[in-house]
């Protein structure tokens, strides 16, 4: 179904969050163009699926069958090793490493070096008062970011911004043309009473209300139910076996958030979604919160950048595209063939003993949530 930016809509948060952080699609009077999430929603029920709406011609998303597959019955893990100057060690082979799930060593069955898998991203911008002199330079950055990275029919990405509501700009496209009208659309818009500085005062002179908005969710910061609805209702649509990644620009001070930052971390596990951060604000008000940051990107296997200034920004985005596409691929059989849906811990090791001596820091994802009863399905059948 196509929306209109007139039209304000819910992706759902199930259960967790009862009436916040919900991607709103913000009304924009100046701009004509209707908005497209450029992926059709799945039908609730097969009575009501309706007929897939045809694209527009400059339209481009991925599709399960134009990706690479791999067999689903193994646990995949996509790492990358980096010597002490961050540079990618592409030389690593199979009998270098061992894999362990909960301790217990496993039988490799696929090692392949260079794993160069489509991408599926969603940019998250903190649009709050702290990001409020730095957003020009996020804005840019971003844009950059993605005209290096998106390939025409390959990658695709989405665009969101947050303060205690979550918005969605764009939904997942491969038209870097949507994608940069998208970012510019983003902008700080101060709640009523704002007077700079990230100060909210009453009985001011304030500023004209945000329409159709809470200001309490105005003034506020939700990073993990922005995180967390990303994951659930933007990302898990993501066509299948590409390398889906979450970035998120914010100075990691969550305020408002209904759900817990290890949830949000759970989350992106189960949608196989990396996690980075570039930890930015206004330093001259505002600290950055770095535990806050580190803890949510390591838990996922990504990493947080701090740049301090406009270079370095530009460079953390660098190091991202670098740890995107120069990547391994290691995929093993679980020696624990129960369907308990609980959570399985991987650590892989490096064996080598003269490659050890190299210090190599190996970045991946700590674990995964093994499939339980409810998510077998028939073969052919559309994932949940």
């Amino acid at each position: 179904m196509l929306y209109s930016k007139e039209l304000r809509f819910a992706l759902a948060l199930l259960i967790l969050i009862p009436a916040t952080a919900v991607f709103v699609a913000e009304s924009q009077a100046q701009n004509t163009e209707p908005q497209n999430n450029n992926r059709p929603r799945r039908a609730e029920s097969p009575q009501s699926s309706p007929t897939p709406p045809a694209k527009p011609e400059d339209e481009t998303t991925l599709r399960s069958d134009e990706v690479i597959r791999v067999e689903t019955n193994l646990t995949n893990i996509l790492f990358t090793a980096a010597d002490k100057q961050k540079r990618f060690v592409s030389n690593l082979k199979r009998e270098d490493i061992r894999v362990f799930e909960d301790g217990v060593p496993q039988e490799i069955f696929t090692f392949q070096q260079n794993i160069d898998l489509p991408l599926s991203l969603a940019i998250l911008i903190d649009t709050s008062g702290s990001e409020e002199r730095t957003l020009p330079e996020e804005k840019a950055a971003a844009r950059s970011f993605l005209e290096t990275v998106i390939r025409e029919n390959k990658d695709e990405a989405a665009i969101v911004s947050f303060t205690g509501e979550v918005t969605l700009e764009q939904g997942l496209t491969g038209n870097i043309g949507r994608l940069r009208r998208a970012i510019d659309r983003v902008e700080f818009v101060p709640p009523s009473g704002y007077i700079g500085g990230g100060v909210v005062v009453r009985g001011g002179v304030p500023t004209p209300p945000i329409s159709g908005s809470q200001q309490a969710l105005a003034g506020s910061t939700a990073i993990w139910d922005a995180i967390w609805a990303t994951s659930n209702e933007l990302l898990s649509d993501a066509a299948e076996h590409t390398r889906r990644a979450i970035i998120l620009l914010t100075d990691g001070e969550d305020t408002i958030s209904q759900v817990h930052m290890q949830d949000a971390i759970n989350r992106a596990l189960k949608a196989d979604a990396l996690i980075y951060a570039i930890g930015i604000g206004d330093r001259y008000q505002f600290a950055i919160n770095e535990g806050a940051l580190k803890k949510i990107t390591e838990g996922t296997g990504g990493r947080a950048y701090f740049p301090r200034n406009e270079r370095e920004l530009r460079d953390s985005f660098a190091q991202i595209q670098n740890d995107l596409r120069e990547q391994y691929l290691v995929a093993y059989s679980s020696s624990n063939k129960s369907r308990d849906g609980l959570f399985r811990h991987v650590a892989i090791e490096i064996v080598n003993p003269e490659t050890r001596k190299e210090n190599l820091r190996l970045n991946y994802r700590p674990g995964y949530f093994a499939k339980s009863p409810d998510s077998v399905q028939p073969k052919g059948s559309k994932k949940p």
